[in-house]
């Protein structure tokens, strides 16, 4: 089992079969959740000061997730705690309603194979437990599993939970669930918004309806058998007088990460609703089985065609937004400092945007929850951050959200195309130096971003098996064996790509280390070797972390320019250097 800060997850299906869509769990993973809601009961109510803290408990779509969460209402109900159990939920509602609670539990292996499943522990800021925190859980949860009589006698407690106990928890589940979505849609207005002022979001939302009044404006989703399908998107839409249409409302048809791969079903979705007179529709999105993330298509109307977003071009065009929009509310302001957090792996084009708008870039380790993280600790320093996630997987985390959310990412995109005279996108063009013309449409703003060629996050070529445990011994082979191929390298590095120089970077948790002598400090820790031309500026970096939810080795690259070839080449080079330290 995977127990990472962004989840523990493991193949739940009683099979053992990550694709089986068959309910059943086993007895063994029955004992697994008791113990894990146990823990996590005794870790909040200490935290909470709370003898029953009021625990808020959902699962996303896949078929385990009712068994786990049986199992784990059976230990809570034992326990003491006030369970507000709302069954089928997305993250982000989750945690918007626990932000009136004491905690949540949330059941769910967020993109991975249907048979995956998992659990997020939160408290009530919104977001889910830290690295340090998570660590304490995780500590304890190992400690009690590796005593098979204390392990018995918590199930046997558990399931001597009565018929009346069980059934008040499930009796409220309907209610529990309307609250949950009542939170989130309030919590929502204020994160698309930036600000809790009733009377601003009336103005805000009153500009949106007259541009649609204007422009009307269609969206397609993929639910794909998602959470997000209970959740209130078809209404937050027709609310806002946006025409809404879907697919795949009930069942996981496909794979479940929303990359490239799998966004093709909502493309041809929004081509056939064009050829059928819907030319209104401009936008699509897929949401992942937990609702937190999606990555969007778009309708190119000087080609005709839906056209899918990379993830690293979604995150841009999100931050260009939200970066623009944060200027446009509090660029007055005289102790405003506009920043933006991402992980590692975010491309460099990131930088490009943030330095011709006047904001700081500030990295962090892989994880929702490091970068969530690092963005408090620069707002403490003053800094306002809008804006953060992990570009490489398209994630758009809007303050004061603190969970990535396809809603947000929407509507971001939709802020570009609404907020014209003296816009968003005019602004842009302005301080980038790029001619605006004022009947853009989105493709024009994508065309606007700055280039670059960065490795998939779910392409095989960024997925590696290693046989090397040990995370800081690989690195410093891989060390040994770069810095010897670097003398080979250098002049044809140098002739082919105009490479000069390189700087070796690390990122632990929310701490980013810069000219790094020795790699395998970086330890499970994402490390990054960045490419400078002869003026020391950044041309490209290739970059590694052992997954924390997955047992494989990811690695990526990321070049300035249309320059497929320099990416595959460099890409190959640290495939071939990792494969060769491996090997010592």
């Amino acid at each position: 089992m995977i127990l990472s800060a962004s989840g523990w997850r493991k193949v739940f299906a009683a099979s053992g079969d990550e694709k089986d869509k068959r309910p059943e769990i086993t007895e063994t993973d029955r004992s697994i959740a008791v113990i894990a809601a146990d823990v996590f009961f005794d870790y909040i109510s200490k935290t909470s000061g709370q003898d029953s803290p009021v625990i808020a408990l959902g699962i996303d779509a896949r078929p385990t997730g009712p068994a786990i969460a049986d199992a784990m209402i059976h230990s809570l109900v034992k326990k003491g705690a006030i369970i507000q159990y709302s069954a089928v939920t997305s993250a982000p509602e989750i945690m918007a309603y626990a932000k009136k609670l004491d905690g949540f539990i949330y059941i769910s292996a967020s993109h991975n194979p249907v048979g995956h499943n998992g659990i997020k522990f939160g408290t009530n800021d919104g977001g889910v437990l830290c690295g340090a925190e998570n660590a304490k859980l995780v500590e304890d949860f190992l400690a009690r599993l590796s005593d098979d009589a204390g392990v018995a006698e918590a199930v046997k407690k558990a399931y001597s939970a009565t018929t009346s106990e069980l059934k008040a928890v499930y009796d409220v589940k309907d209610s529990s669930k309307h609250n949950a979505l009542a939170a989130y849609k309030n919590f929502i207005n204020e994160t698309i918004t930036g600000t809790e002022n009733k009377e601003y979001q009336t103005d805000f939302f009153g500009m949106l309806d007259t541009f649609i009044a204007e422009k009307p404006l269609g969206v397609v989703c993929d639910f794909n058998g998602s959470s997000r399908y209970q959740c209130i998107d078809r209404d937050y839409f027709k609310e806002r007088h946006i025409n809404f249409y879907s697919i795949n409302d009930f069942e996981i048809a496909h794979e479940i990460i929303p990359e490239a791969e799998n966004l093709v079903h909502v493309a041809a979705e929004m081509e056939r609703l064009h050829k059928e007179g819907y030319n209104e529709v401009v936008l699509g999105y897929m949401p992942d089985c937990d609702g937190d993330r999606g990555n969007i298509v778009y309708w190119d109307e000087k080609s005709g065609k839906a056209v899918i977003l990379k993830a690293q071009e979604v995150f841009s065009l999100s931050v260009l937004a939200e970066l623009t929009y944060s200027i446009w509310q509090h660029g007055d302001e005289k102790d405003f400092k506009p920043a933006v957090a991402v992980n590692c792996p975010t491309s460099m084009r990131i930088e490009e945007i943030a330095n011709a708008l006047g904001a700081e870039v500030f990295r962090a380790e892989v994880g929702e929850a490091n970068v969530v993280n690092l963005a408090r600790e620069k707002r403490e320093q003053g800094y306002t951050i809008r804006i953060l996630g992990e570009g490489s997987n398209g994630g758009t985390i809007t303050y004061p959200a603190a969970v990535r959310d396809p809603l947000n990412t929407i509507f971001a995109l939709l802020k570009l195309l609404m907020m014209r005279e003296s816009g968003l996108y005019e602004m842009w063009c302005t301080k980038s130096g790029q001619k605006y013309n004022p009947d853009f449409t989105l493709a024009d703003v994508i065309a606007s971003l700055p280039v670059y060629t960065t490795t998939g996050v779910s392409e095989p070529r960024a997925v590696l098996k290693v046989k090397t445990t040990d995370h800081t011994k690989l690195k410093a082979a891989f060390q040994k064996a770069f810095e010897a191929d670097w003398k080979k390298k250098a002049s044809e590095l140098k002739k082919k790509y105009g490479i000069e120089f390189w700087e070796a970077v690390i990122t632990n948790g929310t701490k980013e280390t810069r000219e790094v002598k020795d790699f395998s400090t970086s330890g499970k820790g994402g490390l990054k070797v960045l490419f400078k031309d002869k003026d020391s500026k950044p041309l490209a970096f290739i970059w590694m972390r052992g997954s924390g939810t997955e047992p494989v080795f990811r690695i990526m690259c990321d070049v300035k320019g249309n320059k497929p070839d320099m990416e595959k080449a460099l890409l190959e080079w640290e495939t071939e250097l990792i494969k060769k330290a491996d090997n010592v």
